[in-house]
């Protein structure tokens, strides 16, 4: 923190002194109610009227935040972009890791925190794999009996409030734990389904993380940039009875800079600590322009968007992926698209794919927004999947992408798909996380989105000018083509 200069990171400006009576509200008492005149008052005793000194006055529970994370509270980004390149790398393997495989010292316990409606994306699996080696290589000597510090693992799933309510809670941590085993981590303490926002499930999370911690332990807040971290730490903060300082929370990857210890939170000489956010370059959302963000990050329950389609047919999300139905033991594929709402979506044939790249990719198709934006975002690659189901009525397997969303399929046989996306954007196939689909199916070419009319409008009028100035060009050849008067005047003569 300093306060020196505005151009260097941890800039503050110190607040002024303010009276503490500056936000007192004026009190208004209807005159039918209020009291008579003391005797005293109109002898001119004005005793009465002066309040007594507070002698212990309330301190300003606000604590002072540089312009940073003033900018990011109030504001939800950061106050100067520039600045951002000065700030110092997390290295979490020195900091944390070598904390996490010590076998001496407390107990620490790893708050495992990855998003619902991006798990795969999110899901820490350098944190899992380092947590899952010590605890293979120290819990013979725990279960012999010798000191050894085996972390727990809690595996904190957020934002489940944007899944549908249809989902069965039990069908869902069944499937969370399947893929947190695949992600790398043997051996899970305990598993929680929360939402911040909504407040469930916290109650029995903070519970269960003071059992684990016991009066000395250590507790890690792990998770990707953007998980909600410090949203969920923020809200634990109402379960207990200490007070807890707000931690700055915003849609902006990268909130937090450094370890945070959170007092108030866990009792005894336990401590919870809150640490920067993991940076996932396979998550297409880290290459994107906060604008491009905004449009990608779910923030509302998603809503089924489902196509019945044939092979040689192709869906685009936006311009960021594409699924392409190649082969099919069928003839009919149900695709169902989880993504957020702002996203427009394209069907049409695969064979128009190389238009649809050069005409709507930054207009209809956004993000990117622009045609710039496309070449900056890097080269498309395809992954092929074979993949099979026994029903129509259910999607059978997920392609996921890292930080978008994901392509649900639904077939009563085989099919091989093909699934464009940015290089070096991690996709994943995987069982379905939500097996049901729209009843309701979408049509063929763009989606109804606020995108596509204001790029539809854009296009008409760029339409309509060029007409225009062709008919400006007619009337204009036309007119100079015609005799002058005065030179009809003179082949009279």
């Amino acid at each position: 923190m300093q306060e020196s200069d505005p151009k260097l990171p941890g800039y503050f400006i110190k607040p002024s002194n303010k009276d503490p009576d500056y936000k007192t509200p004026i009190f208004r008492q209807p005159i039918a109610e209020e009291s008579e005149i003391s005797n005293s008052l109109k002898r001119g005793n004005l005793n009465e009227l002066i309040e007594p000194e507070d002698t212990n006055p309330k301190p300003n529970p606000k604590p002072v935040v540089c312009a940073r994370c003033h900018s990011l509270r109030h504001y939800g980004r950061v106050k100067d972009a520039t600045v951002e390149n000065l700030l110092p790398d997390f290295d979490f393997d020195h900091t944390i890791g070598r904390k996490l495989v010590s076998t001496s010292g407390t107990r620490s316990v790893v708050l495992m925190v990855v998003d619902a409606a991006d798990f795969d994306g999110s899901f820490p699996r350098k944190v899992a794999k380092l947590v899952s080696d010590t605890i293979d290589e120290n819990s013979a000597a725990w279960k012999q009996g010798q000191s050894g510090n085996v972390p727990r693992v809690v595996l904190v799933v957020t934002k489940i409030d944007l899944l549908p309510p249809s989902l069965s809670p039990t069908r869902l941590e069944h499937w969370v734990r399947q893929r947190a085993h695949q992600g790398g981590v043997n051996k899970i303490t305990s598993v929680h389904l929360v939402s911040a926002v909504r407040d469930w499930g916290l109650k029995n999370l903070v519970d269960d993380v003071c059992k684990l911690a016991g009066a000395r332990g250590n507790v890690w807040a792990i998770g990707a940039q953007n998980a909600g971290k410090s949203t969920l730490i923020n809200s634990l903060g109402k379960h207990v009875d200490g007070k807890i300082n707000q931690l700055t929370e915003a849609p902006v990857p990268g909130t937090t800079l450094g370890i945070i210890r959170v007092e108030g939170v866990l009792p005894g000489q336990a401590k919870l600590f809150d640490t920067p956010g993991l940076l996932h370059p396979h998550q297409i959302t880290t290459r994107l322009t906060r604008e491009e963000q905004k449009l990608v990050q779910m923030s509302k329950e998603l809503k089924p968007r489902t196509y019945r389609i044939k092979a040689g047919h192709t869906v685009h999300i936006a311009g960021l992926m594409r699924l392409d139905v190649e082969e099919t033991s069928v003839d009919t594929v149900y695709v169902t698209v989880w993504a957020s709402p702002y996203l427009p979506l394209h069907m049409g044939k695969t064979e128009n794919v190389q238009t649809m790249l050069e005409d709507h990719f930054g207009r209809q198709l956004q993000p990117p927004i622009n045609e710039k934006r496309v070449e900056e975002l890097g080269k498309w690659v395809r992954r092929e999947f074979r993949v099979s189901g026994s029903s129509w009525d259910v999607s059978s397997v997920d392609v996921s992408a890292a930080g978008l969303g994901w392509f649900a399929v639904g077939l009563k046989g085989e099919a091989v798909l093909g699934v464009w996306t940015y290089d070096g954007v991690d996709v994943t196939l995987r069982n379905s996380l939500i097996p049901q689909r729209s009843q309701f199916f979408e049509v063929t070419g763009f989606t109804v989105s606020k995108i596509v009319s204001t790029a539809d409008r854009a296009s008409n009028k760029q339409h309509q000018s060029k007409k225009q100035k062709k008919q400006s060009e007619r009337k204009e050849a036309v007119s100079d083509s015609l005799p002058s008067p005065d030179d009809a005047d003179a082949s009279s003569c």
